[in-house]
């Protein structure tokens, strides 16, 4: 069972990750294109608009797969020191907490998300409504979150982490 949850995680993770990359992709031509378009005095409309809302999605999406291949930032130096069964516990603790904070994390996007829904809130330049851009980081959140409880789970039940090329 855990392994076809792995494989569906693995899979939505790497759909997501292409998106954040061709949203990263889109912002940096639109960067490029504001930045030349400026010097002949015509500046891109609603570039800072657009770059805000693409930095949503490449951040939401890009975090789950980032844990999955555990390019996260962690301290090992001194946790490597540890005996085993320390080291368990506590990559048990930091997976659950990481969790619970990034489920709370999806939570209140999506909350805010409901909020912008129905006050029809849009962009000031280009009339864009929000809240799609803060469903989709609640999303990003929420897998975050998964995968977390899919390290947890991997950690109790003493299975070594996803080993991914």
């Amino acid at each position: 069972m855990i392994d076809k949850l792995e494989k569906i995680t693995i899979i939505l993770c790497r759909m997501l990750s292409w998106i954040a990359g061709a949203a990263l992709a889109i912002m940096v031509v639109l960067a490029c294109t504001n930045m030349v378009f400026r010097a002949t005095w015509v500046p891109v409309k609603g570039t800072f608009e657009l770059m805000g809302f693409l930095g949503a999605v490449v951040a939401g999406f890009s975090l789950a797969f980032s844990q999955l291949y555990k390019s996260h930032i962690s301290v090992g130096l001194l946790f490597n020191k540890f005996p085993r069964l320390l080291q368990i516990c506590l990559d048990a603790m930091s997976s659950f907490a990481s969790c619970l904070f990034f489920a709370f994390c999806a939570k209140e996007a999506a909350k805010w998300g409901m909020f912008l829904l129905d006050l029809g809130e849009v962009s000031e330049t280009l009339g864009i409504e929000f809240y799609p851009f803060v469903f989709a980081l609640a999303f990003g959140c929420a897998m975050m979150s998964f995968v977390l409880l899919l390290d947890l789970v991997r950690t109790l039940s003493g299975k070594e982490p996803l080993k991914l090329v």
